[in-house]
């Protein structure tokens, strides 16, 4: 029975071929597109799954209240570590570890590099179950070691041995490789080049030696692992209060604050890591769902295209199902056939959907920045892909094997079957459903562009272009007036100026700041703090606003303080200049006001309160804007040698402001490319549907034409008379779309603070767009059977 439903099945497609080509084609993109879908959504979900540990890692953050809001934080106290490790029995293993940022220096030989890595402690090798390709699997035993990725390895030891090699970090000591681990892989949530021994950053760094018992000071961060049985809803009631137990004598703090400590399991790093309140309010979970619906879209418009289109030819195939019926055939072996048919359709697609996968995926891995592949060897990628396909199959071929089905023997044989208004009225609905989709898709698209424009375009109360800053060091921290003096004698360099932070950041926040008329509730609100020297304002490009910036003529300048518009107003502050504030037991005066700047980690977000102070200790970076009458690569040409002389073990790494601004649009940018590629497909897809359907209309309708033609009727009333049925249900699933993707992208705006107001533009603007694409959809077809000449048409008539 099979062989046979097989037989008649080749002979359907080979019978109807255009027919038969669109089926495929339209089924074949739709699979290939859910198919890249599918395997971005599993490389996601399946982040940090590599980790043998996977089920009990967390990460320790911390809940706290400023200003009335409750947020959350991965900064610690670094006395946490030690806390939990010494008095809670639940955990198997801690690492305390922060990020180097990119700014240390690794030396070998006259060979330097800038590489990211991480401290971290020594339990961490077991607690990540890291790789290690070789060395010591215990590489922390040694005060003085360095970990290297074999990456890491590869670039600066080339095909040697690097084990026992030395490695000069920051001109500061020497250290002994190790052991070198594999890279994690792309979608891993720890990320890092080199690893670090916690104790030697102790040994190093004075400020992290006093942080040791300072609970005030949150600048470290707290990898745990529980023991198996452990039920972490437990543990995180027996430590929440473990920062409150050491600030308790603080009023604020205890009553206002209220610092609680919670776990966040390692399966919500990635796609759970956003918290409003102090709950868990997602993440990038949110676009995989919304990336899951849209590959489910396009499936459904590939499955129409194949409903629509074998419903469509249901009178070339009625006598077939009544002479079947006749002969015996029942109702479920006609449905057993159709249901093949589409199967085999189906299975055919999915050779030409795997060959369409394996040419676009280095693409499409470029286009995410990620290292997708198919599995090809492993069995359940097998078995997903061919339930995937039987599903599609099913789903395409469900509707036209229940209609075909259906027909009545004796009506069939007796004269055929008319499709009237009642047969075309399901065909009808399928095409608004499938447009729908596409329509809303075109919309949401749109406006994801235009936020990310809004985004870009949005005030930043700086000048980005022709900044760059580089890291700094102590060499260049000793010698920083010479190497200003001779950055401005090149005549390249207009300003340089030192901070804690690059342009397009801020790095430090604080608490505590005290004014006039200040409330003791108002000492727990959150200030961004930039610290500076001189000309910081001239360099960023930043206009006063009042007063003025911090100058060498004013030697109390350094107790100064700079406040943006929105200190100002959080403060209260109706003359600023000169007003006294206190903070750090400390009075500092206020010496001007800037316009409000966009450095928050999202271009979206609201400008935060900030003081800029002028302390010249505090820095570790320096911003040099260049003279925007040469070209940056000239003036970094120049700059190059005198930055490499003063400091000599460090490789000339900068960075450009508008390079990184662009960066904080990455996710954005991200969806709005896969929205329109997936856009542009499932217009392509339903396109190819109403190509298939306008040809067989037009067919169907070919005496009729005819008559027209010899009756008087011009080519134009003809194409009209085509194309109309088709423009009407356009606009239908246009008015039943936009409502729909106006209330979508509505939620999806609710989650940015500054953010476009959708205007009935865009819905005018893609109702014409999907007009002009039906009208050139259908109008081939149309103008063809136009032009037939009535005497071949009516030639049997």
């Amino acid at each position: 029975m099979l062989r046979n439903y097989l037989t008649l099945a080749f002979r359907n497609l080979a019978r109807y071929k255009g027919y038969s080509a669109i089926n495929i084609a339209g089924l074949a993109v739709g699979m290939a597109v859910a198919m890249l879908i599918g395997i971005w959504i599993q490389d996601e979900v399946s982040a940090n799954k590599h980790h043998k540990n996977y089920e009990t890692l967390y990460e320790v953050k911390l809940n706290q209240t400023f200003d009335g809001k409750r947020g959350t934080q991965s900064a610690l106290p670094f006395p946490t570590g030690d806390e939990l490790r010494s008095k809670f029995p639940d955990f198997k293993a801690v690492a305390t570890y922060q990020r180097s940022d990119g700014s240390r220096s690794l030396m070998v030989g006259d060979q330097k590099f800038i590489k990211n890595g991480i401290f971290i402690g020594e339990d961490a090798i077991d607690m990540f179950a890291l790789d290690i390709l070789n060395g010591d699997k215990n590489p922390f035993k040694e005060p003085y070691s360095i970990v290297l990725t074999d990456e890491t390895a590869q670039a600066i030891f080339g095909n040697q041995d690097p084990i026992g090699k030395i490695v000069r970090l920051d001109d500061k000591a020497d250290l002994k490789v190790t052991a070198v681990v594999a890279k994690q892989p792309k979608n891993a949530t720890l990320q890092f080049e080199y690893l670090l021994p916690w104790h030697l950053m102790e040994s190093m760094y004075d400020w992290v030696k006093n942080a040791k018992t300072d609970w005030r000071n949150n600048d470290f961060g707290l990898f745990v692992q529980l023991k198996d049985g452990i039920d972490p809803a437990q543990t995180n009631a027996k430590i929440k209060d473990v920062v409150l137990g050491h600030q308790a004598n603080d009023a604020n703090i205890r009553n206002l604050v209220k610092p609680e400590l919670f776990l966040h399991p390692m399966s919500k790093w990635r796609l759970f890591s956003e918290f409003t309140e102090g709950q868990n309010s997602g993440g990038f979970i949110k676009y995989v769902r919304l990336f899951g619906i849209f590959g489910l879209f396009i499936l459904v418009i590939a499955c129409i295209n194949f409903m629509n289109l074998s419903t469509a030819r249901s009178e070339k195939r009625a006598k077939e199902v009544g002479v079947r019926k006749v002969v015996g055939s029942g109702r479920e072996q006609l449905i057993g056939q159709f249901l093949s048919e589409s199967t085999l359709i189906a299975g055919i697609s999915l050779i030409l959907a795997l060959i369409i996968v394996l040419i676009s995926l280095p693409y499409f891995n470029r286009l995410t920045e990620k290292e997708m592949a198919i599995e090809f060897g492993n069995p359940i990628y097998w078995v997903v892909t061919l339930l995937f396909t039987v599903f599609t199959g099913l789903l395409a071929g469900s509707y036209p094997a229940l209609y075909l089905s259906s027909f009545n023997p004796i009506k069939i044989l007796k004269g055929g079957i008319h499709v009237g208004q009642r047969a075309s009225l399901p065909r009808k609905i399928l095409v608004v459903v499938q447009f729908t989709f596409s329509v809303a898709l075109m919309i949401g698209t749109i406006i994801i562009y235009q936020q990310i424009q809004h985004g870009k375009n949005r005030p930043l109360g700086f000048t980005k272009q022709g900044l760059i800053s580089v890291n700094s060091s102590k060499d260049l921290k000793d010698h920083y007036e010479a190497l200003r003096a001779e950055l401005l004698a090149t005549g390249v360099v207009v300003s340089v100026c030192k901070t804690n932070a690059p342009p397009t950041q801020w790095w430090s926040s604080n608490s505590g700041w005290k004014w006039r008329g200040a409330s003791p509730e108002e000492e727990s609100v959150i200030f961004t703090t930039i610290a500076t020297g001189y000309d910081y304002t001239k360099t960023m490009g930043i206009k006063m606003k009042e007063g003025r910036d911090f100058s060498k003529d004013f030697t109390t300048d350094h107790t100064g303080v700079l406040l943006n518009e929105a200190a100002v107003k959080r403060m209260g502050l109706k003359h600023p200049v000169g007003e006294i504030l206190r903070w750090a037991n400390r009075d500092w005066t206020v010496v001007g006001v800037i316009h409000d700047i966009v450095i928050e980690w999202s271009a979206y977000r609201d400008v935060a309160p900030m003081t800029i102070l002028f302390d010249e200790n505090w820095v570790n970076l320096i911003n040099v804007r260049i003279n925007p009458a040469v070209s940056p690569s000239v003036a970094i040409e120049k700059m190059a040698p005198i930055f490499t002389k003063y400091n000599p073990t460090y490789p000339f790494d900068y960075k450009f402001a508008d390079t990184e601004y662009a960066k904080k649009f990455y996710y954005e940018e991200l969806i709005g490319n896969l929205s329109a590629v997936v856009c542009l497909l499932a217009i392509f897809i339903s396109c190819l549907g109403l190509f298939g359907l306008a040809s067989f209309l037009a067919e169907q309708r070919i005496k009729e034409i005819g008559v027209r033609k010899v009756l008087g009727a011009s080519v134009a009333s003809v194409w009209g008379l085509l194309s109309i049925d088709f423009v009407q249900l356009v606009i239908i699933a246009c008015l039943i779309a936009s409502p729909i993707a106006w209330y979508g992208m509505n939620k999806w705006l609710d989650t940015y603070t500054y953010k476009i107001r959708i205007g009935v533009g865009v819905f005018l603007v893609v109702i014409l767009i999907a007009l002009i694409i039906t009208l050139l959809t259908v109008s081939y077809q149309a103008i063809k059977a136009a032009l037939v000449n009535p005497v071949k048409s009516l030639r049997s008539e």
